[in-house]
């Protein structure tokens, strides 16, 4: 290591840097860094990345959601495989409105709008009085094409950029906290650091870099064995859920997304960690080219987002894999007179080798709201006892 103790002299140079010269997210990323003293810390460099007012991934027009490679996607999420999936989250989310005596619904990152438009569907189809559907999302391209996709349901759907003072209702995020900016921690010969970026400028054309820097922070479990290891800890992802219970006021939530409990997270074998990117439905683990051209991902920690909840006050309802949580509320009853094509795109929602183990799906609840209860979806195979 270099003498100087607060960089590490073995930074990663990668080749590759903007595809296209001049990129102006580069260029912005780039003098972001030089002004913070020539490192970011990763949380900070991801954010850039995905959210930069027009120039970062969620925020240009590109396509993103698909459900078939060839279509210039770059991923598929269970509404865009099935409409069943967001119309059995909405006979939960039914459910969910009868038992707290809620009659609003706030989705979090928002997508194309297809699970809006699933779940909309489904809660007024039942008759459950529904006066409001608010969107949060950053993404101003994003909110166009769910303007459009949601027309038809008229002035019932709002958008908002932020979250007031006061919110009641029930809350839904599918494959949203898996993109909120995570800190890479990398432990080398027993030391911990924490990775961030840097810029060779040398390079032809510059790069962006990896850098590691001294840090007091460390994986919330002891990750046994001295060999080299790199993680992840999600604070943002815990001050979203915070930040939440310091307004919610009656309600549910449900978040869907890909990860695991805190025990697999950090198990000593996972020495790579879980950051991904993806592109035209290819993964890669180089978050450093090609930026604001693909996405950038890691995997919940849903031990953290789980005792963040419960230390603002909040109570776990439930947690069960996506696929058992779609058994429970009802997806094997509504494809018995569906065609071979739904039903085989069904299954890729609830087989455990594909999306129905990896994804779980987490429920939580004001205490006001949470007694007298139990969300249909975790009526077997919960596993809250494993957070």
């Amino acid at each position: 290591m270099k003498d100087n103790p607060r960089v590490d002299t073995k930074a990663e140079i990668l080749p590759g840097g903007p595809a296209d010269a001049p990129d102006p997210l580069f260029a912005h990323m780039a003098q972001t860094l030089r002004r913070a003293g020539g490192w970011l810390p990763f949380d900070r460099f991801m954010a850039l990345a995905l959210y930069t007012p027009g120039l970062g991934y969620y925020a240009h027009g590109s396509i993103k959601f698909g459900s078939m490679p060839g279509s210039g996607s770059d991923f598929v999420t269970a509404p865009e495989l099935s409409p069943w999936f967001g119309r059995t989250l909405g006979a939960q989310v039914v459910q969910a409105m009868q038992a707290t005596g809620t009659d609003e619904i706030w989705e979090f990152g928002a997508g194309s709008g297809a699970l809006a438009a699933q779940v909309l569907a489904e809660v007024l189809s039942s008759g459950m009085a529904l006066r409001r559907y608010t969107i949060v999302d950053v993404s101003g391209s994003l909110r166009q094409r769910q303007q459009q996709r949601l027309q038809p349901f008229g002035s019932r759907v709002q958008w908002a950029d932020a979250l007031p003072e006061r919110l009641q209702g029930v809350l839904l995020g599918n494959e949203v906290l898996d993109a909120m900016p995570v800190q890479l921690l990398q432990r080398q010969q027993g030391v911990w650091w924490e990775r961030g970026v840097a810029l060779d400028a040398a390079a032809h054309p510059p790069a962006f870099i990896w850098s590691n820097r001294p840090t007091p922070h460390r994986p919330p479990l002891d990750v046994p064995g001295d060999h080299d290891y790199l993680t992840e800890i999600h604070p943002q992802a815990e001050a979203f859920i915070r930040t939440l219970a310091e307004r919610w006021e009656r309600g549910a939530a449900f978040f869907i997304d890909y990860g695991f409990p805190a025990a697999e997270y950090y198990h000593p074998q996972r020495h790579m960690g879980t950051l991904l990117c993806h592109r035209l439905h290819r993964s890669d683990p180089d978050p450093l080219t090609d930026v604001g051209r693909k996405d950038i991902t890691a995997h919940v920690n849903f031990s953290a987002v789980a005792l963040a909840a419960q230390d603002a006050g909040l109570q776990v309802m439930g947690y069960a894999s996506q696929g058992r949580f779609l058994i429970n509320a009802g997806l094997p009853g509504r494809l018995e007179q569906a065609s071979l094509a739904e039903r085989v795109a069904c299954s890729r929602l609830i087989n455990e080798h594909e999306m129905g183990e990896l994804f779980k799906v987490l429920a939580l609840a004001p205490m006001a709201s949470a007694e007298g209860w139990l969300p249909s979806g975790f009526a077997q195979g919960d596993r809250t006892h494993t957070l």
